[in-house]
């Protein structure tokens, strides 16, 4: 049965790398917009997921970590007296603008706290001491703003807010959805350059638990101490922060549609590769019929037909897609590609293969193994 499904399948090589094609096709767009997807949708929580905080407590209401208004700085010290809490600081999101060397003015996403050493934040630190931060007017900047910004180096000067600032470091995958390049700088230097604002204030407060405190417990009583805050697990504030971008900007939407296209492509091109070798071979499966062989028979045989285009579809997709990936590196976007995603999407390419063939299935299923002694 195996021979004769190669045998049928490769009888038209032409045919043959079509109905590859297209399953490939379906594969690579898939991957692309799925992992498009997931890589800018991790943009707008890759700071949250990698400040080590089990709570973050932000003004009422606000949409995501990016755009937060502010409270009083004071009730960092309520957070702090709440038993279950080993550490409690501070954090300024703040947009803020810079003067270029060339004279235009760009905007920049600041993230200042007193200590980011000891929230591991940020997290891949390419160059300089974070400890200089709390000496005097200095700032890291992430290599994503090359992009924007134009080169830099540790010991460039930049102006930002009027204030003549030295780079005393640089980091690198501090993203934003918003796609404005990061900056880091000392809580009390942030607060300085934007007195009428920040004096005071701040746009969060960040909670690690004591080991063995439960969570909601800790977080009901920072509720009961600051009844016009919202306190998010790290998880909530992720999916939250990305749910916002979701439905503002209808990039889920354009990812199913995408998707959708994709797969109604590929399934079409199976289908009719599938169904058209069929038709051509059918005194071959009156054949099998013939000498006592089933509908379970051949319908085994287009199963391998359709299972050997998934797989070699998926893999030649699979490579299209690691290459795009690549491509789209180099103009500043990441596409993310889980083994979950992996997993999901092989899967998706054997059903949808498998479900394709069922035409050529129905047809077997009617024929009538006396047509194979009809002149």
């Amino acid at each position: 049965m195996v021979d004769l499904a190669l045998k049928t399948l490769l009888h038209d090589r032409l045919r043959f790398v079509i109905t590859v094609s297209g399953v490939a096709f379906a594969v690579t767009l898939v991957f692309v917009q799925a992992g498009l997807f997931a890589g800018i949708l991790g943009n707008a929580s890759v700071t949250i997921r990698n400040l080590d905080a089990d709570l973050w407590v932000t003004p009422k209401n606000t949409a995501n970590v990016d755009f937060a208004n502010s409270f009083p700085e004071s009730y960092l010290n309520r957070v702090r007296s709440v038993p279950g809490v080993a550490r409690a600081d501070n954090l300024i999101v703040y947009f803020m603008f810079m003067t270029l060397p060339s004279g235009a003015r760009e905007t920049v996403e600041v993230y200042a706290m007193e200590d980011f050493r000891r929230w591991g934040f940020p997290w891949r630190v390419l160059e300089g001491d974070l400890d200089d931060l709390k000496r005097g007017p200095y700032a890291f900047m992430d290599d994503s703003a090359v992009r924007r910004f134009g080169p830099f180096a540790v010991g460039d000067y930049r102006e930002v807010q009027s204030t003549r600032l030295r780079i005393v470091g640089r980091t690198s995958d501090a993203l934003s959805f918003t796609t404005t390049p990061l900056m880091f700088m000392d809580y009390g230097l942030a607060q300085r350059m934007n007195a009428d604002l920040l004096q005071g204030r701040t746009s969060y407060t960040v909670v690690r638990l004591a080991p063995g405190s439960d969570l909601e417990a800790v977080r009901r009583e920072i509720r009961r101490r600051l009844p016009y805050n919202d306190v998010h697990s790290r998880a909530e504030w992720v999916a939250h922060s990305e749910r916002y971008w979701i439905d503002s900007t209808g990039i889920g939407l354009n990812m199913v549609l995408t998707v959708f296209l994709g797969i109604l492509v590929g399934v079409v091109v199976v289908t009719q590769t599938l169904y058209t070798s069929t038709m051509e071979h059918l005194r071959e499966y009156g054949t099998v019929k013939a000498i006592g062989g089933g509908n379970a028979d051949i319908y085994r045989i287009i199963g391998k037909q359709a299972l050997i285009a998934a797989v070699l579809g998926y893999a030649i997709g699979a490579v299209m897609a690691w290459g795009t990936g690549r491509l789209v590196a180099q103009a500043g976007l990441r596409m993310e590609l889980s083994t979950t995603m992996l997993a999901v999407v092989f899967a998706g390419a054997v059903l949808l293969c498998l479900a394709a063939a069922l035409v050529s299935f129905h047809k077997v299923a009617r024929i009538d193994p006396a047509m194979v002694f009809r002149v």
